[in-house]
């Protein structure tokens, strides 16, 4: 969604160029709707990340030194025996 976003306010920004170098206010107000549609979905993005939450009980993924509990476990065959 970001990566939209972005290519939105490029968009804007080369439609403002062309308005201003034209004098048209046809390419202002497609600049203008072009940003504000930009800005809608980064609202939206930005609402929809803040509602991904980390279910208690379960190891949230990405986390730094969080190997699961996979790692917890040693099946080596002969790991429990010492020479």
């Amino acid at each position: 969604m970001l990566v939209v976003t972005l290519a939105l306010a490029a968009v804007g920004f080369a439609l403002l160029v062309v308005a201003l170098m034209t004098g048209s206010v046809v390419w202002a107000w497609g600049c203008i709707v072009v940003c504000v549609a930009g800005a809608v979905l980064l609202l939206v993005g930005a609402l929809a990340g803040k509602k991904a939450t980390v279910v208690p009980g379960q190891p949230a993924s990405g986390v730094p030194g969080d190997r699961g509990t996979a790692a917890d476990t040693d099946t080596t065959p002969g790991s429990d025996e010492t020479d």
